[in-house]
């Protein structure tokens, strides 16, 4: 008599054992897409700031992609665009004149492999911030693009190798320097939620298991 109602209470308590725990294992997924995409901000204020400021920052590198591929006439001419084979680097790079980056500045100046990886660099950094996807590797690609601007224009030089004045009204914070503190603060913040396709992206299956991608 024992035994046969010992029986049916054990199973009875391993079949609730594993009705418990299957919930946990398959929900543990969604729940660490929710996680990774839940604001870190909270108010609503705050985050439409951000948003502003992340549609405002990627189009500064996309915008800046556009004008050197087509000319469009602000920093760029028609006859010096990308797509008439102008080079996007050889102004820039060959007037560097200050600093002990110069000679590399210059060496590097209008090749081929500068000009498709700056190009890609402000294309890829001005869509992805845009969207509020990618938020990590753009604003790492986009710092670390920023800072070799910065130290080709070196503004700790306050005259030129000619020794005429090099027009540096700071010799260390300058845009560049906020531009890459701005994109570092838009992915720290996951500022591509709101008004961006952050939470899509990052429920994508590989994008959901490499946190490092969102």
């Amino acid at each position: 008599m024992s035994v046969h109602h010992g029986t049916p209470i054990a199973g009875k308590a391993r079949s609730t054992t594993n009705r418990q725990s299957e919930p946990v294992m398959t929900k543990a997924p969604d729940k660490a897409v929710e996680v990774s995409a839940h604001p870190t901000v909270t108010s609503v204020a705050a985050r439409r700031i951000l948003a502003v400021l992340r549609f405002a920052t990627g189009f500064i590198f996309l915008w800046a992609f556009l004008d050197k591929t087509f000319g469009l006439g602000f920093s760029t001419t028609s006859e010096r665009a990308w797509f008439n084979g102008g080079s996007p680097t050889k102004g820039f790079l060959g007037s560097v004149d200050v600093g002990p980056f110069a000679g590399v500045a210059h060496t590097i100046a209008g090749t081929w492999w500068a000009d498709w990886l700056f190009m890609l660099a402000l294309l890829g950094v001005g869509v992805a911030v845009m969207a509020g996807i990618a938020m990590w590797p753009a604003a790492f690609a986009g710092s670390l693009l920023v800072l070799m601007m910065w130290a080709a224009e070196f503004p700790l030089d306050r005259v030129t190798g000619t020794g005429d004045p090099s027009g540096s009204t700071n010799p260390i914070v300058d845009y560049h320097i906020i531009y890459g503190l701005a994109l570092l603060t838009l992915a720290a913040t996951s500022a591509g939620i709101t008004w961006g396709l952050s939470r899509y992206w990052n429920r994508l299956p590989y994008i959901r298991d490499h946190a490092w991608t969102h």
